[in-house]
């Protein structure tokens, strides 16, 4: 007679086997879903500082009370000073005679037209021209000072003194200039003033012209 206990036992150890598990999925889904949600990752929270926005990545949003980056401060201090004024920048005049004592003496005058502020040291180069550009007589000398940073923020000028002993007096060899070219210090390109003043002393004993170093304004 054959043995028949073996599957009816196998088959009640299976049906068993099968509740366990349907009781032990239903219990995990019940702890799940009893907070109403599953816990949010501690990522969410690591480096947010607005209560209503959360972390993504590539969020490069300042945090709120955070101190702001001042590219734009930063930007606009550069451009308020970039050391010496080039000729580019300047405007070249020169004022009205200033005689003395068998002298004529003129303010030569550079003006900044640019838009950032910038700075003028030393003495400006000067040559009398002719019509066809030629130079009339040597180059002048410096006057003995003590030179000065000038910083010229947009529309402000500095001055130098242009001098020679009348040609009436010294009785110097003179020539009638149709230009003054007058070079910033540190450059290299000058800057074209048309001479109205008449004669200025060329050669001969008495003939030398000065220029003093810059200072702050428009001349005496």
């Amino acid at each position: 007679m054959a043995d028949t206990s073996q599957p009816v036992r196998r088959t009640v150890l299976l049906a068993s086997a099968v509740a366990l598990l349907g009781l032990v999925t239903a219990c995990g889904s019940e702890s799940a879903t009893s907070s109403g949600a599953p816990e949010p990752s501690k990522a969410a929270h690591s480096s947010s500082a607005d209560p209503g926005r959360t972390a993504t990545p590539g969020d490069t949003t300042p945090a709120v009370g955070a101190a702001p980056t001042d590219t734009a401060g930063s930007a606009s201090a550069s451009a308020r000073t970039d050391g010496r004024c080039h000729s580019a920048e300047l405007r070249a005049a020169v004022g009205r005679v200033d005689p003395g004592a068998g002298q004529r003496n003129f303010p030569v005058v550079l003006t900044n037209t640019s838009e950032r502020t910038c700075t003028v040291y030393g003495y400006p180069g000067a040559a009398f021209v002719d019509a066809s550009g030629k130079q009339l007589g040597p180059d002048p000398e410096r006057a003995p000072g003590s030179p000065e940073t000038v910083t010229l923020t947009p529309g402000k000028s500095a001055w130098a003194g242009l001098s020679f002993s009348s040609p009436q007096i010294s009785g110097a060899r003179t020539a009638t200039p149709a230009t003054l070219l007058v070079t910033p210090p540190d450059e290299r390109e000058p800057l074209e003033v048309k001479w109205t003043a008449g004669e200025v002393p060329v050669g001969g004993n008495a003939s030398s012209v000065s220029v003093t170093a810059l200072e702050a304004g428009t001349g005496p």
